[in-house]
């Protein structure tokens, strides 16, 4: 079962203690107990869900994304970043886990934690990697994961809270985080009023985890290429701008793939 990629990794989120995987879920020394869902994932998130979490439409839109190979150079730029050595790898906003399987992939005695505050998403990244544990987790209510057992985090399109990533990753631990960049979707930007991106976002991640991280590498990934209409509404419908509502009618046409990779040390 893949959620015995977890054992020893997790924390009370209750508590803080360490949190030992049991028949049927997960308990700690005082008592604390979590029940494993019967799609394999555990809930640790200790809130209910927000209403900005992926729901089963979106990750359905972007597992065929995925499926199409429109974002395969930014997982591979992802898994190159990790440390060869890394035998414990963290995605949180997993989703559907797509970059920690394609990392885990590459490293076959490594094993993963897929975080993300959605329901839907720990059901979907439970089946994404047989070394792969699904965890129902909030970033921003502190993560269920003990100090220093990681060696690398991932954020992908996703939440940061650098305090959190820092503390869970050991000395010397990577941060790869990816995000879009000035030119990414920017056809489909202009034609359906999407949100945009800020001109200086990375500059400002890399100001904001100047605390806790060294910046050490940085990957600009460009492509553009004629998309079909199916594939352009599941490009808007797979991120945030389904909640703020999908053109009724798309049309097929050139589409800019625009990503920063960048990868971060966690300061001793």
């Amino acid at each position: 079962m893949a959620l015995d990629s977890a054992a020893g990794l997790l924390a009370c989120p209750v508590c803080a203690a360490r949190l030992d995987l049991v028949p049927g879920g997960a308990a700690c020394p005082a008592g604390h107990r979590f029940d494993a869902a019967r799609q394999g994932y555990l809930n640790l998130s200790g809130s209910p869900e927000p209403a900005n979490a992926d729901t089963a439409a979106m990750l359905a839109a972007r597992a065929r994304v995925h499926t199409a190979g429109l974002f395969d150079a930014v997982s591979d730029a992802i898994a190159g970043a990790i440390d060869e050595s890394a035998r414990v790898i963290v995605e949180v906003g997993a989703g559907n886990a797509f970059y920690l399987a394609r990392a885990l992939d590459a490293r076959p005695d490594a094993r993963g934690l897929a975080l993300d505050v959605s329901k839907a998403a720990a059901r979907n990244a439970a089946r994404a990697h047989p070394r792969a544990a699904s965890i129902v987790a909030d970033v921003w209510r502190g993560l269920p994961v003990r100090t220093g057992a990681c060696d690398a985090v991932l954020a992908v399109f996703a939440p940061r809270n650098p305090a959190e990533f820092a503390r869970v990753l050991r000395p010397g631990g990577r941060l790869v985080v990816a995000i879009p960049g000035p030119g990414h979707l920017a056809e489909l930007r202009e034609r359906y009023h999407l949100l945009e991106v800020p001109s200086d976002k990375r500059e400002r991640l890399v100001t904001g985890l100047a605390e806790w991280f060294a910046h050490r590498h940085s990957a600009r990934l460009l492509r553009a290429a004629p998309q079909p209409a199916e594939r352009v509404a599941d490009l808007i419908a797979m991120g945030p701008n389904a909640f703020h509502g999908t053109p009724v009618e798309v049309s097929a046409g050139r589409v800019s793939v625009d990503v920063s990779v960048e990868t971060f040390v966690r300061l001793s």
